[in-house]
C-alpha cells in the first residue's frame, strides 16, 4: 500500500521545496507540481509533491491521520 501525506510548502528553491510534515521539515521535488507556491498544501509521496490540495481537504486529511494514529496507539 502506498501513502501520500499532505504537507505545507514553507520555501521554494528552483524545483525543490521545503515542506513541513507534522513539525518536521523535509525537502521534496516540485518536478511534478511546478505551479505549487509557498503556503500551498501538497501531497508528498517518496520525496515528490505529486498534487496540490485544497487547504480544507489537506487539514481534514491530517486530522484523520492523527485520529488513526491515536486509536492505533490506544490499542497498543
Amino acid at each position: 500500500m502506498c501513502l501520500a501525506i499532505p504537507a505545507v510548502i514553507k520555501l521554494i528553491e528552483d524545483k525543490e521545496a521545503e515542506v513541513e510534515l507534522g513539525g518536521i521539515a523535509r525537502r521534496v521535488s516540485l518536478w511534478l507540481t511546478p505551479e505549487a507556491k509557498v503556503g500551498d498544501y501538497v501531497l508528498v509521496h517518496t520525496g515528490y509533491a505529486i498534487n496540490i490540495l485544497d487547504q480544507e481537504e489537506a487539514k481534514e486529511t491530517l486530522r484523520l491521520l492523527r485520529e488513526i494514529a491515536e486509536v492505533a496507539e490506544e490499542e497498543g
